[in-house]
């Protein structure tokens, strides 16, 4: 049976660790409540050992105390499971910060508790943290206390932020072996440059015999290295310095932005992400009971392309002028065809919101399959072009010793 450790609270307020075997979540919960607990949080063996956790005390996250979209993620899911419980929201923001493991976070929680006391509603108190909860979420949560669906509307912004950071936690680790292996091979090369091609510069040049141009060319990018190293990181750190700058300013963006989605590969997989963050956000705002102006104007702020943010605001204004949502997004030539007749059914039936989900859906898929078979792709093409550079060495190297001997080749 599988084993479920758990974070609870008592009547009093205290909390409790600890595990005990359920065949699921649900069960779980039951035997808590069975227990006069409250359940918080409840995960199993798997999961908590994912949080880098031992023994339930010891969390690596929390050797860096800056706040994480992983942190509002659990804080969310949190405060719904102890609002469907029945308690009152300041009642279940004190019992957060005993749960929040970081002392940075517990401040953030205590100030929003002191607020609530104070008279202002939750959606009033998180606004005076902006860069932990963006105005979508703090909309989302305004949605939920007007139509007094609070906790409903905190369980579809747990599972929103949920499904966005398995995203955004799957192209990363995707990405670890490639970055790994430009790692490890640059450093390679290096070595082999600047350490172990010099001390065959001082045998050929002892010879005082013509080697061929591979040769002298690998020597003077070896000398260059070795001598010039200091000047190199600064040429390098300069352009990477000018070019951020340059990326910040807004005609910079929204070019590097257009490049981004022309690429042949990369575009596609740009247009896709940005396609499910769309449909994702706008989806779970609208199922939320935010207005699909509101609505839209949120996730255009959202929206990382600048060039795919700029042509939503056509968007925008032809819903505001009353057309249907589908319409402007097939002339905006962003959304796939098929995306857009989902859309146009959903609009149809009256489930508009069922249906931009199901597109965040398919396209979360879609991004994962072409991340994977991008991968698949570039370690083979980072391992050829590191032979190559490794090959190019050895055979200049190869054909220097062969002149040398006046061994034809």
């Amino acid at each position: 049976m599988p084993i479920f450790s758990y974070k609870a609270s008592d009547a009093a307020g205290n909390i409790f660790k600890g595990t005990l075997e359920a065949t699921e979540e649900k069960e779980a919960a039951a035997k808590l409540q069975a227990m006069n607990y409250i359940p918080i949080r409840i995960q199993t063996s798997t999961r908590s050992q994912s949080r880098f956790q031992i023994n339930g005390s010891i969390n690596i996250s929390n050797i860096f105390q800056r706040v994480t979209s992983k942190d509002v993620m659990m804080f969310t899911l949190d405060l719904h499971a102890l609002l469907k419980a029945g308690l009152p929201v300041d009642k279940a923001l004190s019992l957060l910060i005993n749960v929040a493991e970081k002392e940075k976070f517990k401040e953030v929680v205590s100030s929003i508790l002191k607020n609530v006391q104070g008279g202002n509603s939750l959606s009033e108190a998180l606004t005076k943290f902006p860069k932990i909860f963006p105005m979508l979420y703090t909309n989302m949560v305004k949605a939920g206390e007007a139509g007094g669906v609070l906790p409903a509307v905190l369980e579809r912004l747990g599972s929103f932020l949920e499904n966005s950071q398995d995203l955004k936690d799957y192209i990363k680790s995707a990405m670890v072996y490639p970055l790994f292996l430009v790692f490890v091979g640059g450093i390679s090369i290096i070595i082999m440059l600047a350490f172990v091609v010099p001390r065959f510069a001082i045998i050929f040049s002892d010879m005082g015999q013509a080697m061929p141009f591979s040769t002298q060319l690998l020597l003077g990018i070896s000398h260059g290295i070795r001598n010039y190293w200091w000047m190199i990181i600064i040429a390098v750190g300069s352009l990477i310095y000018l070019l951020k700058k340059y990326v910040r300013t807004p005609e910079g963006r929204l070019k590097t932005d257009r490049m981004k989605v022309n690429a042949p590969v990369v575009g596609t997989l740009v247009k896709s992400v940005e396609v499910a963050r769309f449909t994702r956000t706008l989806g779970t705002l609208i199922h939320s009971g935010v207005p699909i102006l509101q609505a839209l104007r949120l996730v255009q702020e959202i929206i990382t392309n600048q060039m795919i943010a700029g042509s939503l605001e056509t968007v925008y204004n032809r819903v505001k002028e009353g057309d249907k949502l589908s319409a402007p997004l097939l002339q905006a030539d962003i959304f796939p065809p098929l995306a857009v007749q989902m859309i146009s059914v959903g609009e149809e039936t009256g489930k508009l919101d069922q249906m931009l989900l199901r597109v965040a859906e398919n396209y979360e898929k879609t991004v994962r399959n072409m991340i994977k078979r991008f991968v698949n792709l570039l370690e083979p093409v980072m391992i050829l072009s590191m032979g190559l550079m490794v090959g190019f060495i050895v055979i200049s190297m190869l054909l220097a010793v062969f002149s040398m001997n006046e061994v034809p080749f």
